[in-house]
């Protein structure tokens, strides 16, 4: 199962999340900007549980 990209920040909603970009999930898939988790002190505000960094997806090569 994949994770889910969220693309927008579940707490200030402003910052735009690209796959490729820094942010931080926990284990449900809550998914917050950098400061807004640093502000939080890597604690997710729904479930609980530890924020970490949410792994980047990255485009596939281009086929030779």
């Amino acid at each position: 199962m994949a994770l889910e990209m969220r693309d927008r920040c579940e707490r200030c909603e402003s910052a735009v999340l690209p796959p490729d970009s820094p942010a931080r999930i926990c284990s449900h898939e809550c998914t917050f900007c950098v400061p807004c988790s640093d502000a939080m002190h890597d604690v997710c505000p729904n479930c609980g549980g530890e924020l970490v960094a949410r792994p980047r997806r990255v485009p596939a090569p281009a086929a030779a």
